[in-house]
């Protein structure tokens, strides 16, 4: 196998992922600014041109990052990290699903609509006018998350899972690009921690 990958958060969770099963593999970086992603021959592995993008043993390619982490959690069952039975499996994708949609999705646009404009504007179609409204959104649904952390190691419970690993990408990510956590949410401020702490354990020194 061998892993097509760039800067931003969507390469970070695979990055993750597979730091977490503490499996290495070959890596090949695209260069996502000068829009090496968007150009033959890296579209023919990726036509939708966004990356990371996972190159199989039998030559075929794998992108959504979502699918390539349950490749590998399958490829690589322990430690499991999307579930061990049928139902922390669809806990787990239950949670990712909430995350993703509810947070990921409307922070990574409200970037491209904004402060990734320049990037952005001649890559794909962008809506300027809506950049404010989608960051607004990952901030409500954060906190209704928030609340829900209470009592809880870990977003699933107390097993730590791929929806940890996707949140706290994003987290990192808006943390830079003016979407900082609001600290009132003392819970996910406590979660990123626990994070960041298991995250250093697992990087090699």
């Amino acid at each position: 196998m061998k892993l097509y990958s760039s800067m931003g958060p969507n390469p970070a969770v695979v990055t993750m992922f597979l730091a977490e099963k503490g499996v290495e593999i070959p890596v090949e970086t695209v260069d996502l600014m000068g829009g090496e992603n968007r150009q033959a021959p890296y579209m023919v592995k990726n036509p939708a041109g966004q990356l990371p993008c996972l190159e199989l043993d039998d030559g075929s390619h794998l992108s959504e990052i979502i699918a390539i982490c349950e490749y590998l959690d399958e490829k690589f069952p322990s430690p499991p990290l999307i579930g061990a039975t049928p139902e922390e499996r669809a806990q787990t994708r239950m949670w990712v699903r909430r995350v993703d949609l509810n947070i990921c999705e409307p922070m990574a646009a409200g970037f491209r609509y904004a402060e990734g404009l320049p990037l952005f504007q001649d890559r794909m179609r962008t809506i300027p006018h809506a950049a404010d409204d989608l960051k607004t959104l990952a901030q409500e649904k954060l906190t209704w998350l928030d609340g829900l952390l209470t009592g809880k190691t870990w977003i699933a419970g107390e097993r730590f899972t791929l929806a940890d690993i996707l949140l706290f990408c994003f987290l990192q990510f808006g943390a830079q690009v003016g979407q900082p956590l609001n600290p009132d949410n003392k819970n996910l401020a406590a979660w990123i921690e626990r994070v960041k702490a298991r995250a250093a354990e697992k990087t090699p020194a």
